[in-house]
């Protein structure tokens, strides 16, 4: 286990269901410190969290994955950190990846680390179907820089240029968060570097917990890019 003083791991949880408890305690077998902010969750599943190299940050209303992220990211900078490793707190992001993740943030601390899903055959069709989509939306609006995924949440950032892009919109607080932060990113000049990552996803029968949405989330995602490419042409 690695200790830091610049880089955290930051675990956005929402009624995160079983699973949190084994996600927090592989993150924290990896990394310290972990923090996680608890969006509001209405299903206990935060209760008893408590662990060296642990924090918990509480929102009293569930705000999204975005605005989870900027309550964990603000914390972050007053604490001196400067790079979050963000990662889902349902089980899907390998915790073992994290070292790998942080070493190369540590030797390239202008870039953006990203992971690049690697989908088995327990990934719903319908979300491999959607992010097809969203990826090349998405590699259209950074003109080829060399993104990739535009939805895989297992990313490293630098906190202040992610701070800054999250001010310049009144978006990016929900399922449009981690493509809109990409793309902002691109544009700001942060430079990707992409790592493969294997991606588990589990059935609700052993505890698997989905917020995703198919209408509503992809109708979300198709306005932003929407709104993001009207902001570019406006400038033309």
């Amino acid at each position: 286990m690695t200790q830091s003083a610049t880089h955290l791991v930051l675990i956005p949880a929402y009624d995160a269901g079983p699973h949190l408890h084994a996600t927090v305690a592989g993150a924290l077998a990896e990394w310290e410190p972990v923090w996680v902010v608890d969006d509001g969750s209405t299903d206990g599943s935060a209760a008893g969290l408590a662990a060296p190299g642990l924090r918990v940050l509480r929102r009293e209303r569930n705000g999204g994955k975005g605005a989870a992220v900027r309550t964990g990211l603000l914390e972050a900078e007053r604490a001196g950190f400067t790079h979050v490793l963000v990662m889902d707190a349902d089980g899907q992001h390998p915790a073992e990846q994290i070292p790998a993740f942080m070493a190369r943030s540590l030797g390239e601390p202008g870039a953006m680390i990203l992971g690049q899903p690697l989908f088995g055959p327990d990934a719903p069709r319908a979300r491999v179907v959607g992010r097809r989509l969203a990826n090349a939306m998405t590699a259209a609006l950074t003109a080829g820089y060399g993104v990739g995924d535009a939805l895989f949440g297992f990313r490293v950032y630098p906190v202040r240029p992610l701070l800054d892009a999250m001010q310049q919109s009144r978006w990016m607080q929900r399922f449009d968060f981690d493509a809109e932060a990409l793309i902002r990113l691109a544009w700001r000049g942060v430079r990707p570097i992409k790592l493969p990552v294997r991606v588990r996803y589990l059935p609700p029968a052993l505890g698997g917990v989905s917020h995703y949405r198919y209408v509503r989330d992809n109708l979300s995602l198709a306005w932003m890019h929407l709104r993001l490419l009207m902001s570019v042409l406006s400038k033309k």
